[in-house]
Parts: structure tokens; C-alpha cells; sequence
């Protein structure tokens, strides 16, 4: 007869398969934490409380899906997240800091403190632009990488973006991310390589039907209705923010981007407009000034060439005159002195022909001296 399995990432399941068996929660950390050297793996756990209670009852009370303690005093904190929340990341780090403050009681040596692993499994993708499924959070340096501040480890992976051919070396890391991300509710037969181990076999074995009781299985299924209305809830305010966001930033945004247009009109017209100005500016004035200096050298001309033509006019009238006046005054007194010459004939008794003939006057004229 087939076997049905239920799914690992259920609380009721998750909470079984690592809060119930040390042996499969410390493989599970070893295979899942980031662990470098073989003596920092895990040997063995005791279990702790998972509710971490406050000494003072107005702070905050929270509760943990696995909490345990190793042999060296290190706390794990294990947690199964179906639905992915930005308030998830404050809580997983607020209940690491409540657990590693909590290490010391009152006087107690800091040098006592160990540190706290929390090894958070995701069913959802938040990290949306990084392709790794495997986050890796702790306290360095931020130039020198090297310098670390050990107290706080914080893990979260994302099972979403988990494929088994992610990681080649890790055998059972990549066994326990298989176990989560295949074992589900319509899982009647797990495959082979997952059977043949025996820590995932044993999982396989906690998370078998017929191992739970009717009020389980009630409350198994109960849980999923109460993740499937989460995600409805979660997803219809993510809508409505985004609208809202998108609303508003749209209002903003244009109210921004007419003040800024039009302090970057003003500005850019202002510029064309000068230079625009200018332009015109100098052709108009070219124009005007071309016409007005026309005008003002066609009077300054003419009132230049009417003076220099009058001086010239003078001159040369002057000159022309006195060379009128000498011709005409020499042929005046040349006719004169024939005249007088003609008088003085006539008065030594000469006769008209005779005269006429010294002088070539007429006979008439002759007569009227």
C-alpha cells in the first residue's frame, strides 16, 4: 500500500521533524548554517523553550518554531516562514538579540556570551533582483571584510529558487532542501536517493500519514486554509498599497514635475529669449543704424559737398572771372586804343578812308568820334 506523506513545511510537521528528534535538527543546522571548519559542527543539542518570555510582561513576547543549545553554549533558532513579510526580517533579528542578551544574568562577564545561529526557511522569494537562494547575514567591517563581530548569525533561504543542481559539494545540504521542496501533501512515493539516507528517511518517516491522529490532521489542514487566506490577505493590501503608492506618487510626482518644468522653462527661456533677443537686437540695430547713418551721411554729404562746392565754385569762378574779366578788359582796351588811336587820326585832319584803313574801323564809327 502506498504511503502518504504529509508536507515538512507545515507547523505541525516542521515543528515535529526538528523540534522532536536532536539527531535531524543537528544535521539539518550542520547541512544548512555556514559552517567552515569541522569543529564548528554541531554534536549535540538540548532543546529550550521556544516561547521566549520577557522578565518585564509590557515587553514583547515571542515564540519560535525550534530552539536549542549545543554542547559549547551556542543557541540555534530554527523557523519555517510560509509567507514572506518585511516585518519577518525585524522579528527573526529582534529574537536573536532577545536571545543572545538573555545569555547573562545581572554582574555576569560579557566574555560569557556565545553566539545565536538563526536558520530561517522561506516557502516565498523577497529577494527579488539577487538570483542566489541563500542569504547570509552577520556583523563586518564594512571596507575589511575580514574584521567580524561573532554574536549574531542570521541565515534565510529561499525555497523557491532552490534546484538540486545549485550546489554539487553539499550532499545533504542540498538532501534537506529537496526533502522541503518535494515532500508535499500529494507526495505518495519519495524518491529513492532521499530514502537511502538514513536522516532523510527518518524524516520521511515523521511526516507519514497514518503517524498522526485525526485532531492532527484537522489542525494540518486548518493550517494550510490560514495560509492560503494569509497570502489572500497579503496580497489584496499589497495591491491596494501599490495602487495607493501608485496613486499618490503620480499626484506627487506631477505636482514636482510642473514646478521643476517650469523652473526649467523659465530658466531655458530666459536663455533663448536673450539669446533670441540678441539676435534681433543686432539685426534691428544693423537696420536702423545702416538707415540712420544713411540719412545722417546723406545730409552731412550734402551739406559738406555744398559748402566744398561753393569754396570750389567761388575759386573756380573767381579764377574764370579774372580771366573773363582780363580777356574781356584787354579786348576793351584794345578797341579803346584803336578808338583813341582813330580820334587822333581825325584830328590831324586825315581822311575817313585813311583812318579806316590805320585802324579798321567802320566808316560809321569813325564818324562818331
Amino acid at each position: 500500500m502506498a504511503t502518504r506523506y504529509l508536507d515538512p513545511k507545515a507547523d505541525l510537521t516542521f515543528k515535529k521533524v526538528f523540534g522532536e528528534h536532536p539527531d535531524l535538527v543537528i544535521s539539518f543546522l550542520n547541512a544548512l548554517l555556514p559552517f567552515k571548519h569541522e569543529e564548528e559542527m554541531i554534536q549535540s543539542v538540548v532543546y529550550l523553550q521556544p516561547d521566549m518570555v520577557p522578565e518585564n510582561p509590557l515587553r514583547k513576547y515571542s515564540i519560535v518554531d525550534v530552539r536549542c543549545r549545543d554542547n559549547r553554549g551556542r543557541q540555534f533558532i530554527v523557523e519555517m516562514q510560509m509567507v514572506w513579510s518585511p516585518e519577518f526580517q525585524q522579528r527573526v533579528m529582534f529574537n536573536s538579540a532577545k536571545a543572545y542578551v538573555r545569555q547573562l544574568g545581572k554582574g555576569e562577564n560579557y566574555a560569557l556570551l556565545e553566539p545565536v545561529y538563526s536558520l530561517n526557511i522561506v516557502n516565498d522569494v523577497f529577494e527579488k533582483d539577487i538570483p542566489e537562494y541563500y542569504h547570509y547575514y552577520r556583523m563586518v567591517h564594512e571596507m575589511y571584510s575580514e574584521r567580524v563581530i561573532d554574536g549574531l548569525h542570521l541565515v534565510f533561504v529561499e525555497l523557491p529558487k532552490f534546484t538540486p543542481q545549485t550546489i554539487s559539494e553539499k550532499k545533504m545540504h542540498v538532501l534537506w532542501l529537496r526533502y522541503l521542496t518535494e515532500i508535499k501533501s500529494s507526495t505518495y512515493e519519495a524518491p529513492a536517493d532521499l530514502l537511502n539516507n538514513p536522516e532523510i528517511s527518518k524524516a520521511l518517516s515523521v511526516v507519514e500519514q497514518s503517524a498522526y491522529t485525526p485532531e492532527q490532521l484537522l489542525g494540518y489542514e486548518k493550517f494550510w486554509d490560514i495560509i492560503s487566506t494569509e497570502k489572500t490577505y497579503y496580497g489584496s493590501a499589497l495591491k491596494r498599497g501599490l495602487e495607493q503608492g501608485m496613486k499618490q506618487g503620480l499626484e506627487q510626482g506631477l505636482e514636482q514635475g510642473l514646478e521643476q518644468g517650469m523652473k526649467q522653462g523659465m530658466k531655458q527661456g530666459l536663455e533663448q529669449g536673450l539669446e533670441q533677443g540678441m539676435k534681433q537686437g543686432m539685426k534691428q540695430g544693423l537696420e536702423q543704424g545702416l538707415e540712420q547713418g544713411m540719412k545722417q551721411g546723406l545730409a552731412e554729404g550734402r551739406a559738406e559737398g555744398l559748402e566744398q562746392g561753393r569754396a570750389e565754385g567761388l575759386e573756380q569762378g573767381l579764377e574764370q572771372g579774372l580771366e573773363q574779366g582780363r580777356a574781356e578788359g584787354l579786348e576793351q582796351g584794345r578797341a579803346e586804343g584803336i578808338k583813341e588811336t582813330a580820334r587822333i587820326l581825325k584830328s590831324m585832319g586825315l581822311s575817313a578812308v585813311d583812318i579806316r584803313k590805320a585802324t579798321g574801323l567802320s566808316e560809321e564809327e569813325i564818324s562818331g568820334l
